[in-house]
């Protein structure tokens, strides 16, 4: 055991955030943790990781386990290059590593002198074996592929943090995180800001990490593969789950149809039962059976009515003039950033046509042009060179990713009222209310809310703007996942056009008809969802290149005999069998994942427990394969 919640208690003032919240996180345990915005999921990680205080009941972590956790606007230290912030991870081995070669010296110094020779080389040694055991010399590369990883291979490691954007920190924050190795990594909203090759990236750690994970997260996606238990915190409670987001799902919906059940059967045996106390009660013959009756009312245990229809935000996108069949013409766009030596082309001489009714989305790594594109295109930066012309009665609206275009010093109901100043307050309270925000909420400063609210005030202005063509830059980002799908539902049922920034996997494989992938060396288009992009792309292969003469010298002499010869061979056949090993074990735990969201699977518990049981030990097969692999791999360089 890690970490173990019993009873808890948390209040904010008189108003309960987390009820009797009873819970364990065990060695290896991958959990999701979700939950509507607002429901306290952050409050429980504050309480967990002990940075809140509660009122009752008892938090413990098991001596010696380490929990790390990474907020979701968790900042660095500041002050510090992007390789001090790595390096500061391992403080304490670097300062060891410092020893061991002042020792190293030192013995070369006082060869002369037996005795201070033997005492440096015993305590040399000592210190080596410790050194070595903590993988001090894999120090760099540990740090090399995290930073590969989460993408910023190409960065000068001297870049001062504090110069890096808000997404660039974040991610970096998480590289920190990941090289701390926590026994218990705790994320929240860990993919936002991160393009579809770092994604695939952590997801890969994350899958094979050592330790046990605690994931605050609304990518669906991301939480299909990773875990193997859900935790739901709604109205106050916690509920624990077995299995991945789709399963729980699955399991939810049975458990609310049984509660619902349990409750009504409870319902009419109270109605049955206050019936009978009111007719009986005075009547000496049966007021004996009567009383007992109001005293089992008293004892009895009542079932909460669970509540089927969650609240959820109303998104409708509505226009009052359908535009001309082509809408957009762009020919040789190419755009730019920055000034002197620090201009960046991001895109050259791209060509974009968009037709009335199409829902088009443009994917690609960060800093690759995407937003530029979406801004370049509404005349919000200039173009390089080329040009592009909007057809008649298009009619545009826009929803900007941070919510830059709202005024954090002005009310939600004073951002929409100044905008559209002949609405009546009803109307105005009325748009706020669909996304969600009512009562004194409406009085807040823009400034103060927080992300998932402000994006709501946006789309609140989009449906009162009325535009034929909606200009998206990650729409989905700061949602829940219960807005995330309403949203959904609005957008595919908008019968005018959509140009979208997106890395939402869910919201990609529902919404365009078009996929147009920005890259470094131009863009290709995919006429298809985000599952037909995936079958269709083409991975560029990287052009080998010729060995040099003194490599081609040293193989020469790495197959100097017959026997070494034979020995790789061995080794390249291992090798073989370890990786087709893997990769198979790794499509029988798709296969059995797939198996746990079939809705009676799910129903199955012994089922589930042997399905998880299989999955846990290809799980530990791979992660014994893989450390052999690597070590035939480090023996044949």
């Amino acid at each position: 055991m890690i970490v173990s919640l019993e009873n808890v208690f948390k209040y904010y003032g008189a108003d309960c955030i987390l009820r009797d919240v009873t819970a364990t996180i065990n060695d290896k345990d991958r959990i999701g943790l979700v939950g509507p915005n607002g429901e306290g999921k952050t409050t429980l990680l504050n309480v967990l990781t002990g940075g809140l205080d509660y009122e009752e009941g008892n938090v413990s972590v098991t001596n010696g386990k380490v929990i790390g956790y990474l907020k979701q606007n968790g900042g660095l230290a500041g002050g510090k290059t992007i390789q001090q912030e790595m390096e500061s991870v391992f403080a304490d081995l670097l300062a060891l590593g410092q020893e061991v070669d002042s020792l190293q010296k030192k013995m070369a110094q006082v060869h002369d002198d037996p005795a201070e020779y033997e005492r440096v080389s015993s305590e040399y040694t000592k210190k080596l074996a410790r050194f070595e055991a903590q993988d001090g010399y894999q120090i760099e590369v540990k740090i090399n592929t995290v930073l590969n990883g989460m993408g910023f291979g190409d960065y000068d490691r001297n870049i001062i943090t504090d110069n890096l954007s808000g997404g660039e920190k974040t991610r970096l924050a998480t590289a920190r995180l990941l090289l701390l190795e926590p026994d218990l990594l705790i994320l929240d909203e860990p993919t936002n800001h991160l393009d579809f090759k770092t994604l695939s990236w952590l997801e890969d750690y994350l899958s094979s990490y050592k330790g046990a994970l605690l994931v605050v997260s609304h990518d669906r996606y991301f939480l299909n593969r990773l875990v193997d238990h859900i935790w739901e915190l709604e109205r106050t409670v916690l509920t624990a789950y077995r299995g991945n987001y789709s399963s729980y799902v699955v399991q939810k919906k049975e458990r609310v149809e049984r509660q619902l059940k349990e409750y009504e059967q409870q319902q009419e045996q109270i109605k049955s039962m206050e019936e009978y106390v009111a007719k009986n009660i005075a009547r000496a013959t049966t007021a004996k059976s009567a009383k007992s009756r109001v005293a089992a009312l008293e004892r009895m245990e009542r079932i909460e009515k669970p509540v089927i229809w969650e609240k959820k935000a109303a998104f409708r996108f509505e226009y009052d003039e359908p535009p001309v069949k082509d809408v957009f013409h762009g020919k040789d766009m190419s755009i730019a950033v920055g000034e002197g030596e620090n201009r960046k082309v991001l895109c050259r001489n791209m060509q974009l046509d968009i037709l009335r009714g199409e829902k088009i989305a443009i994917i690609g790594q960060n800093g690759i042009g995407k937003s530029s594109l979406l801004k370049a295109i509404q005349n919000l930066i200039p173009l390089e060179e080329g040009h592009f012309e909007w057809g008649q009665k298009v009619k545009t609206t826009y929803y900007e990713q941070e919510n830059r275009q709202l005024h954090p010093d002005k009310t939600a109901i004073n951002e929409i009222w100044d905008r559209f100043p002949n609405m009546y307050e009803v109307e105005v309270r009325n748009i706020l209310g669909r996304v969600l925000l009512s009562g004194d909420d409406v009085y807040k400063l823009v400034g103060s809310l927080s992300g998932g609210e402000r994006a709501k005030v946006a789309f609140a202005v989009m449906m009162l703007e009325r535009g034929n063509v909606l200009i998206l830059d990650e729409p989905t980002n700061h949602l829940d996942i219960g807005s995330k799908e309403m949203l959904e539902d609005a957008l595919e049922s908008f019968d005018g056009t959509i140009l979208m920034v997106s890395h939402d996997r869910y919201l990609l494989n529902r919404i365009p008809s078009k996929i147009i992938e920005m890259t470094a060396d131009g863009y290709e288009i995919y006429n298809g969802r985000y599952d037909y992009y995936l079958e269709h792309k083409v991975e560029p292969q990287p052009k080998k290149a010729e060995p040099t003469e003194e490599k081609k010298q040293a193989a020469q002499k790495f197959y100097k005999t017959k026997a070494d010869r034979a020995k790789q061979a061995a080794a390249r056949k291992r090798i073989a069998f370890l990786e087709k090993t893997v990769e198979e074990n790794e499509q029988r735990i798709e296969e059995l994942t797939v198996q746990m969201s079939d809705p009676q699977i799910a129903a199955d518990y012994q089922k589930m427990e042997e399905i998880c049981a299989q999955i846990e030990q290809l799980k530990m097969q791979n992660e014994e394969y893989g450390e052999e692999w690597l070590l035939l791999l480090e023996d044949e360089e």
